[in-house]
């Protein structure tokens, strides 16, 4: 049996989404429609990576109640080896409001996301090996993703974190465990602020000189390459000059894919799992290619509502 090829290391939550007209302000009682389904950033990116082809393992803490017969269902119905401890707290919760333009904000209920221990995500990275592809958030304790960047990369693996959510205060040692860096506008300024110095809105990320922003990039991860996504404004990429894994530039910009934009939930996760994925199974392109491809895929999310389940399936156009 082959063995998985990305290991997403991260959180399972049942999202409640309310679509509503606009975000709701402090104070404000609004109406708006309900719905429930999964996600997290973890699984999200888990169900995009093994949707964009790649043999997948999920990693994760989930409690004793229907939420997490849901996951194990999921899990199954998708391919993906699921490997969850079992924790006392419930299953984690994501209540989410989007808004006629498809914009959204979260709250989140960590709930056993909170218990996934680092000796669970070693054990559960066992045959991990050279071109693999070990993924990570910030939904998960911060030891733990420590944890699970340094086994992959140990092992000869791409090291790759979605440093997601922005708040999440990361140190300079897990930033020297990674390969490959994805944070969007607000996840980048935050880190900017917490390792650089810099205080940069998060609204003017994409309107940085380009030589600039890579200076800003290699003080982040000197060694490593950064991907900042930018929604509307595409994406850029940084590499370190000694690494630029198949690309003819150290950094530059590649433009978002048109699409018709239904709800941009998951849409970061469906890049990360897309990206994951691809460099997974096509180790032989350049990496502009593989981003390329990421960008197709986490347009092609945008079309549908929801987070896990509008992941779309392969050929993705």
């Amino acid at each position: 049996m082959k063995s998985p090829r990305v290991f997403v290391a991260g959180s399972f939550n049942v999202d409640h989404v309310w679509r509503v007209a606009a975000l709701p302000a402090a104070g404000a009682t609004l109406s708006g429609d309900y719905s429930f389904g999964p996600g997290g950033k973890g699984f999200n990116q888990a169900i995009a990576a093994r949707r964009a082809g790649a043999d997948t393992r999920f990693v994760c803490a989930l409690g004793v109640d229907p939420a997490a017969q849901l996951a194990r269902t999921l899990c199954a119905a998708d391919g993906i080896d699921l490997q969850a401890a079992i924790a006392d707290a419930p299953t984690g919760t994501a209540g989410i409001y989007v808004d006629a333009a498809g914009r959204n904000c979260i709250v989140i209920g960590s709930g056993a996301n909170a218990e996934l221990q680092a000796d669970v995500v070693t054990q559960s990275l066992q045959g991990i090996g050279i071109g693999d592809v070990v993924l990570a958030q910030l939904e998960s304790p911060l030891d733990t993703v420590a944890q699970a960047l340094q086994t992959g990369r140990a092992a000869g693996a791409i090291a790759m974190l979605n440093p997601a959510p922005a708040n999440a205060a990361i140190d300079r040692a897990m930033l020297g465990r990674v390969d490959i860096l994805t944070p969007n506008e607000t996840e980048f300024s935050a880190l900017l602020v917490r390792h650089v110095g810099e205080r940069i809105d998060a609204d003017l990320v994409s309107g940085i000189d380009q030589q600039r922003l890579h200076a800003l990039c290699r003080e982040l991860v000197p060694d490593g390459t950064v991907v900042i996504t930018l929604g509307a404004s595409g994406c850029f990429v940084s590499h370190a000059s000694s690494h630029l894994r198949g690309d003819a530039h150290a950094c530059y910009r590649i433009p978002a894919e048109p699409a018709h934009v239904v709800d941009t939930t998951g849409a970061g996760d469906a890049f990360n799992g897309a990206l994951a994925a691809s460099l997974a199974q096509r180790p032989q392109l350049a990496f502009v290619e593989h981003v390329r491809f990421a960008g197709r895929y986490a347009a092609r999310s945008t079309e549908h509502a929801g987070a896990a389940l509008a992941m779309p399936e392969l050929p993705v156009p």
